[in-house]
């Protein structure tokens, strides 16, 4: 009786978080479009705009790096609430300062404190594992990835649409959005983690060294470190140059690239939330990660191969699978951790991520600035995406090896 009633409010938990993630990724996704060109008013050349875009984006990735394992750890003891709390003020800080600052240094302590003090994804998917059992996150982790996905949908088109008529005004409305988010969760927002299951926390072990290694000895994880590495680092040098890309190619501003990642989100939307349950039915997770990660592959190539900027649209549509690919890797993962430790286990994830969005901006912004000379639709503008597709083919390698000699999972 006791196990009914407590199962009826965790499950009333899902929609206050997804609704939590959506207005989160609304106000990351508005900045998008703008923070590159941002960048750029402070610079005199393409090449000093690709280096001190990737200097800002490292600044963020570094301090999360550090932040991210630390949050996950205090979310474990205090509860997800109150660290999903200090997530938002910081976002919310980082958004108004960003938008007042009037030099390329600030920038860059700006994105260093913001990025030291948001870890909001990883403690969702703990909040998420919190009141899931281990045979409905597959699922669930695909609702909060199509909550990510619409965030991507609405906030970079805002983003777009407001950066045309002042660069700025994203900065403030996306500040406004995390403080209604902040007053959203300290009124509303349910506390997922029950006192009995909160562990103290190990500092020695709430630093992202002693989290990645405890992170590879979980059982049945093991290269699907590596694998989510080098995913990571594909998808944050896409992230890091994406912007950057199409304007050197096709010439796209602000509003071009908000609706080019408005369709990003859309198809995220589509496939987490509805095809990604369809295919679990017919499949397993371990199958959807390996086809997942070959279509990567072959879409990162496309996109940095393509002549024509609406060719891109395309290949976004085509890359279904691709979608699929983090949220069943997030699954096994999250399976393999018990429920005392899913905070410090996201954590270690989120500090992997963070990892991978510190050495993204370094190999992004350097291939293209030696490329940013060449003329407008030249194909080799495309050698950070000819990357991506480099690293994901590795990691369905490693992610091929790993799954055969965990066969029990269902690959053979």
């Amino acid at each position: 009786m006791q196990a009914s009633s407590d199962r009826k409010p965790r499950t009333a938990a899902m929609p206050f978080i997804m609704i939590t993630v959506l207005i989160d990724m609304i106000s990351i996704g508005l900045i998008i479009p703008v923070l590159p060109p941002l960048v750029g008013s402070f610079t005199g050349s393409q090449a000093d705009h690709a280096f001190w875009y990737g200097v800002v984006s490292f600044a963020f990735g570094f301090a999360n790096f550090f932040g991210s394992p630390v949050l996950g750890a205090l979310s474990d003891h205090y509860g997800r609430r109150p660290v999903l709390l200090i997530g938002f003020t910081g976002l919310a800080l980082s958004f108004f300062a960003t938008a007042l600052s009037s030099a390329l240094w600030m920038l860059v302590v700006i994105r260093f404190i913001g990025g030291a003090m948001q870890a909001n994804a990883a403690v969702a998917q703990a909040y998420v594992a919190d009141i899931s059992e281990p045979h409905e996150r597959a699922k669930r982790f695909g609702m909060l990835g199509a909550m990510f996905g619409m965030g991507f949908v609405l906030g970079p088109v805002m983003g777009g649409l407001l950066g045309g008529i002042d660069l700025h005004l994203p900065f403030f409305v996306a500040g406004t959005l995390a403080v209604l988010n902040g007053l959203y969760g300290f009124f509303i927002l349910p506390e997922s983690l029950p006192a009995e299951r909160r562990v103290a926390v190990n500092w020695r072990k709430a630093n992202p060294i002693a989290s990645l290694k405890q992170l590879t000895e979980l059982q049945g994880v093991g290269l699907l470190v590596a694998v989510m590495g080098l995913s990571s680092l594909a998808q944050f040098t896409m992230h890091a140059t994406w912007v950057l890309y199409t304007h050197f190619k096709f010439g796209w501003g602000p509003t071009e690239n908000g609706w080019s990642l408005f369709a990003v989100g859309a198809m995220a939307v589509i496939v987490q939330g509805g095809l990604i349950r369809v295919a679990l039915k017919r499949t397993t997770p371990q199958k959807l990660a390996v086809v997942g990660l070959i279509s990567s592959s072959l879409c990162y190539f496309f996109w940095g191969a393509v002549p024509e900027g609406w060719m891109m649209y395309v290949v976004i549509v085509l890359n279904v699978f691709g979608f699929m690919a983090n949220t069943s890797i997030q699954t096994l993962v999250s399976n393999a951790a018990d429920v005392q430790s899913q905070g410090r286990t996201m954590g270690a994830v989120a500090s992997l991520n963070s990892l991978m969005a510190v050495i993204a901006p370094v190999f992004g912004a350097a291939l293209l600035g030696m490329v940013s000379h060449l003329p407008p639709g030249d194909w080799r503008l495309g050698a950070p995406l000819f990357l991506c597709s480099a690293l994901q083919a590795v990691a369905t390698v490693l992610a091929l090896r790993h799954l055969k000699r965990h066969s029990q999972g269902g690959l053979v």
